[in-house]
C-alpha cells in the first residue's frame, strides 16, 4: 500500500484521479499516527466495528430461533433473504441519497434504523416478524456502511492514510466478533444479540451525532447513477460474476450452522450458540485477515484476475468437500474456517477488480456492483433450505460449487473487457480501504 492518498470526502461524485502525496512519512502512517485522530473519528470508527458485526451475529443464533419459534431452517435462514434484498436495493442509490442528505445525515439515519428494528427484532414473537424487521436492518445497515468511509476520512485532521488503517481495524474487529459475540449473548437468549446490536448503536449514534461536526456538501449524483452504470461491460461482467460467488457465500454462512449442529447432535453432543459462535469467530477471524492483509499483497504479486481464478478454484473445492464431509462435525469446523480465508481475498479482490476495470466514480460504480451481488446473497438463503430439505443435506452445497464454477465461466468469457485490469493494481490507500469495505459489508 503506497502513502498516498486523494480527497475522498465525496466518493460518490468525483471520477478516479492520480493519487496526490500524502504527508506523513515516505512508509507510510505509523502505529502512532494512526490511533492518533480526532474523537469524531474514534465514534465513527466503533460504530463501523459493531455494524459489521452484524455479518456473523444472527448465524449462531439461527438453529435457536428455529427450534424456539417452532419454524423450519428454511424459514429461518429468510433472516438474511430480507436483510440482503432490501440491501442490494438500497445499494443503487446511496450514492444519490448521500449526496442529496450529506454524509453525516445520511450515517445517522442508517445507525438509527438498525437501532430501531435490530430492538424490534429482539422482541419479535415469530420468525414472519423477525424476517421483516430484518429488512428495515438492512436498510440502515446499507446507507451507513455505504458513507462510513467518506465519513472518516473527511472527519481526520491529518493524513488520510493514518484514519483508513483504524478504519480497516475497525472493520477486522467487527468481522471476527460479530459471531463470538452472538454465541455469548445467544447462549442467554436467542433475542439478546438483537439487543446488544440495538444498544452499542445507539451509542454509536449518539457519539457521532455530537462529535461529527463539519463535511464537505457532496456533488449531485443521477438517482439512477448507479442502475445506468450497469450498461458498462466491464462492471457488467463483473457484476455477474459476484451474484453467482455471492451465492456461494450465503450458502455457506447460511445454510452450515444447520448441518453443523445436526453432525454435533449425531455425535451426541448440543453445539449451541455459544459453539456456532465459536466455529464462525474461527470463520471470522480468517476472512478480516485476508480481506485486509493478505489479498492486498496476493493482488500485487499475482495480479488481479489471476488471483480471483485461483480463490474461485479452490472454493468450488471446498463446497464439494463440504458436501462430502457435511456429517463429519470436525470436518466441516475445518472447512468453515478455511472458507473465511479465502473468502476475504476473494472479496477485496473482486472489489478492487471493479475499480480499477471502468473510469466510472468510484462511489457509483461499487453501489452498482454491490447492488447486483446481493441479489446472489438474498437467493442462497432462500434456495438451500428447501433443496436440503427436498434433497440431502449436503445438496446445497453441490450448488454452490456449480455457482462458483458460474462465476469463473462468467469472468473468463467477459475478460476482453477487462483489459483495464492491469497485472498490478493501481489503487491508492482510500480506493483499497473502499475495496475492503464494499467487499466485506453485509
Amino acid at each position: 500500500m503506497t502513502s498516498s492518498v486523494r480527497d475522498a470526502s465525496a466518493p460518490t461524485t468525483t471520477p478516479r484521479t492520480p493519487p496526490t502525496p500524502a504527508a506523513s512519512s515516505p512508509s507510510g502512517p505509523t502505529l502512532r499516527e494512526a490511533f492518533r485522530q480526532p474523537k469524531a473519528v474514534w465514534a465513527i470508527a466503533f460504530a463501523a466495528t459493531v455494524s459489521f458485526m452484524g455479518i456473523g451475529l444472527v448465524d449462531p443464533i439461527l438453529p435457536a430461533i428455529s427450534e424456539q419459534l417452532e419454524a423450519s431452517p428454511s424459514q429461518t435462514m429468510l433472516l438474511f433473504t430480507s436483510y440482503l434484498f432490501v440491501t442490494a436495493i438500497t445499494m443503487f442509490f446511496t450514492s444519490w441519497f448521500a449526496a442529496k442528505l450529506g454524509t453525516k445525515r445520511t450515517l445517522l439515519i442508517g445507525l438509527l434504523l438498525v437501532v430501531a428494528f435490530a430492538a424490534l427484532a429482539g422482541a419479535a414473537g415469530s420468525v414472519t416478524e423477525i424476517i421483516g424487521l430484518r429488512a428495515g436492518w438492512g436498510l440502515g445497515n446499507a446507507l451507513f456502511i455505504s458513507t462510513a468511509l467518506a465519513a472518516i476520512v473527511g472527519a481526520t485532521a491529518g493524513p488520510s492514510a493514518g484514519a483508513i488503517i483504524l478504519y480497516e481495524s475497525a472493520l477486522g474487529l467487527g468481522m471476527a466478533f460479530g459471531p463470538l459475540l452472538g454465541g455469548l449473548l445467544g447462549s442467554v437468549s436467542w433475542r439478546a444479540p438483537f439487543a446488544g446490536t440495538a444498544v452499542l448503536m445507539g451509542i454509536g449514534f449518539i457519539a457521532i451525532m455530537a462529535l461529527l461536526t463539519s463535511e464537505k456538501a457532496p456533488e449531485p449524483v443521477s438517482p439512477l447513477a448507479a442502475v445506468k452504470a450497469l450498461a458498462h461491460p466491464a462492471l457488467r461482467t463483473l457484476a455477474l460474476t459476484a451474484i453467482f460467488y455471492n451465492f456461494a457465500f450465503f450458502t455457506l454462512l447460511a445454510y452450515s450452522p444447520f448441518p453443523l449442529e445436526a453432525a454435533a447432535a449425531a455425535q451426541g453432543t448440543e453445539f449451541g450458540a455459544l459453539g456456532l459462535g465459536g466455529v464462525f469467530f474461527g470463520w471470522g477471524v480468517g476472512l478480516a485477515i485476508t480481506s485486509v492483509l493478505v489479498a492486498p499483497l496476493l493482488t500485487r504479486h499475482l495480479g488481479l484476475l489471476p488471483t480471483l481464478l485461483t480463490a474461485l478454484g479452490l472454493l468450488t473445492v471446498l463446497m464439494l468437500a463440504l458436501m462430502l464431509f457435511h456429517t463429519s462435525m470436525v470436518g466441516l469446523i475445518v472447512l468453515i474456517v478455511l472458507g473465511g480465508l479465502l473468502l476475504g481475498i476473494m472479496n477485496t479482490a473482486l472489489t478492487e477488480t471493479v475499480m480499477e476495470a471502468t473510469d466510472l466514480p468510484r462511489g457509483v460504480a461499487s453501489s452498482a456492483y454491490s447492488g447486483v451481488r446481493f441479489l446472489g446473497g438474498a437467493i442462497a438463503p432462500a434456495v438451500a433450505g428447501p433443496l436440503a430439505a427436498a434433497t440431502v443435506a449436503g445438496a446445497p452445497y453441490l450448488l454452490a460449487a456449480v455457482a462458483l464454477v458460474a462465476s469463473m465461466a462468467m469472468l473468463v468469457l467477459g475478460r476482453r473487457h477487462l483489459a483495464a485490469v492491469g497485472t498490478h493494481h493501481t489503487l491508492d490507500p482510500v480506493e483499497e480501504a473502499e475495496a475492503v469495505t464494499a467487499g466485506d459489508e453485509v
